[in-house]
C-alpha cells in the first residue's frame, strides 16, 4: 500500500511521519518524503514463538509526506492551491491520510486566525474538489480532439463520455466529491479511469494536543464519505515516545492508560480503509506477513510471494491463525484434522496461515 498523506500548512502530518517512522525517511529533490513503515501485528510475533524462524518479516506501508496547498482560500472554497506535480503524486496513492490540526500553540504559527478542525477538513475537500475539476478539463479537452477526427461508430461513445464528463463536472461544482456522486457500474468505472483525487478513501487524522485524549473513533458529522474513517492522535508526543527505547515506550504507554500507539492505530485503519487482510508464512527460516486485498483468490495471493508459485499452483494448505495457536503447532493441526487442503479459488481470509504447493 502506498498512502499519501496530506494536510493543510503546520497541521503536524511531517510531525506524524516522522513518529511513525521514527525518523526514518527519504527525500527528494522535489521536497516528497517518502517512509516505509512495518505494520505492528501481534499475530506475527506470536507466531514466530511457536516457530522460532531466522527471520520475522512484518507487511509494510509505504507513506509520503507531500507539501502542503501554496495558497490556502480563507473561505475554504477551493483557491487552486495545489500543484500540478503534487496533484499528478496524489493520482499515484492507493488512499490519503488528511492530518488535521486540532491543536493549540502559538509557537506554531497557523493561516487562519482561530483552530477549526471541521472547517479545514472542508477547506481541503474543497481543493480536491478544485483539483479534480482542472482533471475533468483536461480529459475533455482530450476527447473534444478525438471528436473532431473520429469516425461515425466512434462519435456515439466520444459524445457519451463527454455527456458523462459534464455530470462529473457538475457534481463537483456542487461540491459534491465524487466518492458520494451516485454512479451505475459503468460510470464507476470510468471515474476510476479518471484518477480523480476526491474519488480515493481518505483516513482522517485530528493532530491534538498532548492534554487531549487520543481516540479511534470512526466516521463522524464532518466526514461522510463511503469508506471514510477518522482517528486523533498528537503526533508530537508520538514523535516524542518513537525516541525512546522500546521498553521505555511500552511502560509510558501504560502509565498514561494507552493500549496502541498511534502507529498502530494509523496502519490499522489504513489496512481497514483499503479493505486489506494478512496471511502469513511460516517455517524455520522466516515468518512473514503479506498484505492482500480482502477475499483474493488463493492463487493471486500466491503470486504475492513469486509469479512461479501463482503459475504453478497445486494447492493450498491453509489453517486460521486462532486454529493454529489452539493447536500448539502445524503437526498437531494435522493430527486434528483442522489443516485445510484448498483451490485456487478459496477467498483467502484475514490471518490465515498458509503453505502453497506449487510445481514448475
Amino acid at each position: 500500500m502506498e498512502i499519501a498523506l496530506i494536510g493543510m500548512p503546520n497541521s503536524g502530518k511531517t510531525t506524524l511521519l516522522h513518529a511513525m517512522t521514527r525518523g526514518r525517511f527519504e527525500s527528494n529533490k522535489s521536497g516528497l518524503q517518502t517512509g516505509v513503515v512495518k505494520a505492528p501485528d501481534s499475530r506475527l510475533q506470536a507466531l514466530a514463538g511457536m516457530f522460532s524462524p531466522e527471520k520475522i518479516v512484518p507487511a509494510e506501508v509505504t507513506y509520503w509526506d507531500l507539501a502542503a496547498p501554496s495558497e490556502v482560500p480563507s473561505g475554504g472554497t477551493g483557491g487552486g492551491g495545489i500543484s500540478g506535480q503534487i496533484v499528478n503524486q496524489l493520482q499515484k496513492a492507493d488512499a490519503l491520510v488528511h492530518v488535521v490540526r486540532a491543536f493549540e500553540d502559538d509557537s506554531v504559527p497557523y493561516h487562519q486566525p482561530t483552530i477549526d478542525p471541521i472547517r479545514d477538513a472542508d477547506s481541503m475537500e474543497a481543493e480536491l474538489i478544485f483539483s479534480d475539476l482542472g482533471i475533468l478539463e483536461r480529459r475533455r479537452q482530450r476527447v473534444d480532439s478525438n471528436l473532431k477526427g473520429a469516425r461515425a461508430q466512434e462519435r456515439s461513445a466520444h459524445l457519451r463520455e463527454i455527456s458523462f464528463i459534464e455530470k462529473l463536472q457538475k457534481a463537483l461544482e456542487d461540491e459534491t466529491p465524487v466518492s458520494r456522486m451516485e454512479l451505475s457500474g459503468e460510470e464507476q468505472a470510468m471515474a476510476t479511469g479518471y484518477n480523480m483525487l476526491t474519488g480515493k478513501r481518505v483516513l482522517t487524522v485530528f493532530n491534538v494536543g498532548e492534554d487531549v485524549p487520543e481516540t479511534a473513533e470512526e466516521g463522524g458529522s464532518f466526514d461522510h464519505r463511503p469508506g471514510a474513517l477518522c482517528t486523533s492522535i498528537c503526533a508530537k508526543l508520538e514523535q516524542e515516545l518513537g525516541q525512546l527505547s522500546v521498553e521505555d515506550e511500552q511502560e509510558f504507554r501504560q502509565s498514561m492508560g494507552l493500549s496502541e500507539s498511534g502507529l498502530e492505530r494509523v496502519v490499522g485503519l489504513s489496512h481497514k480503509l483499503l479493505d486489506m487482510a494478512s496471511f502469513f508464512t511460516v517455517g524455520p527460516d522466516e515468518v512473514r506477513a503479506w498484505t492482500i486485498p480482502q477475499n483474493i483468490a488463493a492463487v493471486k495471493a500466491a503470486s504475492k510471494i513469486h509469479s512461479d508459485i501463482e503459475r504453478g499452483f497445486i494447492r493450498a494448505e491453509v489453517i486460521g491463525y486462532e486454529q493454529l495457536m489452539s493447536c500448539g503447532s502445524l503437526n498437531q493441526a494435522k493430527k486434528q484434522g483442522v489443516l485445510r487442503l484448498e483451490g485456487k479459488g478459496y477467498p483467502v481470509q484475514d490471518g490465515d496461515v498458509i503453505t502453497f504447493l506449487f510445481n514448475v
